[in-house]
């Protein structure tokens, strides 16, 4: 791939985490193709089959994968209309868990850059940090890694799949209204 699509891309990333930290909900929106999906997983601890900690009689309770599969039960799990719902719940100013309205700052980096088997799409893999604060004591750091594919529209990309890895497995926020 070449180093001029990789650095677009990357501006396209950082542009999008920027809209974030804004609060320009519906700029970001815009960013997203209509048949997106935006997942982030539920994230568990779980003993490995090597492990010498526990040793578990029945084999088949071992689970090497410590992340959810697509059809198991996730943080979010939402496509283009749940997104522009929540959106748009946040413009009523009815919703209590951004009143006042969070202020965050996403730290995107280790950005990758790799081409797939379509040619208007390409998999770009980070990591992420989101610090946010809401109100007059209220913090929160999520951490984790993020897979996305882009999509080529016209001269510009467009994000059209979103996992979000959270490196935690226990949240400690009083809500999840925040995008990753």
């Amino acid at each position: 791939m070449d180093q001029d699509t990789v650095r677009e891309i990357e501006q396209f990333m950082y542009q999008e985490a920027r809209l974030l930290d804004n609060r320009r909900l519906h700029e970001w929106l815009e960013l997203w193709t209509e048949d997106a999906h935006y997942w982030v997983p539920v994230r568990t601890t779980r003993y490995p089959r090597i492990s010498k900690a526990i040793s578990i009689a029945d084999q088949e309770r071992y689970v090497e994968d410590e992340i959810s599969k697509e059809d198991e039960l996730a943080i979010l799990d939402e496509d283009k209309d749940s997104l522009e719902r929540r959106v748009a719940r946040l413009d009523t100013g009815m919703a209590w868990a951004e009143d006042p309205p969070s202020r965050t700052r996403h730290l995107i980096t280790n950005i990758e850059v790799h081409e797939t088997d379509k040619s208007d799409e390409v998999q770009v893999f980070s990591n992420f940090l989101m610090y946010r604060t809401r109100g007059e004591t209220e913090q929160d750091f999520y951490v984790g890694c993020r897979e996305d594919t882009l999509r080529r529209n016209g001269d510009s990309w467009k994000i059209s799949r979103r996992k979000a890895v959270l490196d935690q497995n226990v949240l400690l926020a009083k809500n999840v209204s925040n995008f990753f």
